[in-house]
Order: structure tokens, then C-alpha cells, then sequence
């Protein structure tokens, strides 16, 4: 019974998601869009299976939820950092740089989270992953220390990950 549920439900939150979105993509509620939106949140996940990663093992939620924080909270920062840059900043004394960054990562959705981390995050963006994944070129706005923006990525976000994806 478990397998066949699984077969038809691959990403049941998924189902429930597209379901939701499409009733309300509707603007009424009514038994036919209802069922509608459950043939296709039950169609669209299991059409889609064969290319969805398999579920991270030994994902830790409750430390996920502390690091979202601690990003929202970085990325508040950053954001009052980068306007300070743009507004005191010469375009001619910015000092932008390129880093490599070494990953200890090596499952592809932690690897994926922290590459988000480093995009949502103003005055960073990840540029490009290595072939065998275990390096990720990030480019930076303005920095005096490109070495300490690395080991700071390292420390502040790829550690956490490793704890969350052990």
C-alpha cells in the first residue's frame, strides 16, 4: 500500500501545492476546480518524478529553520551594506572580486542551497560549480579581503549546511 501511494503521490506536498494554487489561480471555489486542481497536482508531480533527486538523507528541519533566519537576517544586512556601498562608493575605488570557494559539500542539494544563500544574499552572487562539484566561483561587489569572504561563506553557511544535510 505504501509503494503504490508513493507511486502515485511521488512529492505529496507538491500535489497539495499545485492543487492550492490552482483554486486559487481560479478565483472561486467550486467542487469541479476543486477536483481539478487535485488531478492536476496528482498528473503534474508524477509526470515530473523521473527528474527530481532522490529526498536528502538525514535532513535536520529544525536547524534549517535557524539558518533561514540567520540568511533573512544576513541578507537585511547586506542589503543596507550594498545601498551604503552604491551611495559612498566611487565606481573607480569599488573592488570587486572573484573567489573561489572550496566545498566540503557534496550532496547537490545542499551544494544548491548554499549557491541560493550566496545569490539572495546582496553584494554576492555564485557565478558557476566546478564540474566534479567541489568548488564554487563567487563573484563579490566590494571587498578589501577576498580570502575573508571565503573563509566567512565557509564558516557562516557551508558548516551549518553540513550539519543540516549530515
Amino acid at each position: 500500500m505504501g509503494r503504490a501511494f508513493r507511486w502515485i503521490l511521488p512529492h505529496p506536498s507538491l500535489t497539495l501545492v499545485l492543487a492550492l494554487v490552482w483554486i486559487l489561480l481560479q478565483n472561486e471555489v467550486s467542487a469541479g476546480m476543486v477536483v481539478f486542481g487535485i488531478i492536476l497536482g496528482i498528473i503534474i508531480p508524477r509526470i515530473t518524478a523521473i527528474w527530481w533527486p532522490g529526498t536528502p538523507k538525514g535532513f535536520r528541519l529544525g536547524r534549517m529553520i535557524s539558518y533561514s533566519m540567520l540568511v533573512i537576517r544576513d541578507i537585511i544586512v547586506a542589503n543596507i551594506e550594498v545601498a551604503w556601498i552604491v551611495l559612498t562608493v566611487p565606481n573607480d575605488k569599488l573592488k570587486p572580486a572573484w573567489v573561489s570557494v572550496p566545498l566540503d559539500l557534496k550532496q547537490p542539494e545542499a551544494i544548491t542551497v548554499l549557491a541560493g544563500t550566496i545569490t539572495l544574499t546582496p553584494g554576492t552572487v555564485s557565478a558557476d560549480l566546478s564540474n566534479e562539484g567541489s568548488c564554487l566561483l563567487v563573484h563579490i561587489l566590494h571587498t578589501d579581503d577576498p580570502d575573508a569572504v571565503r573563509d566567512e561563506i565557509k564558516d557562516r553557511y557551508e558548516r551549518r549546511l553540513k550539519e543540516i544535510f549530515a
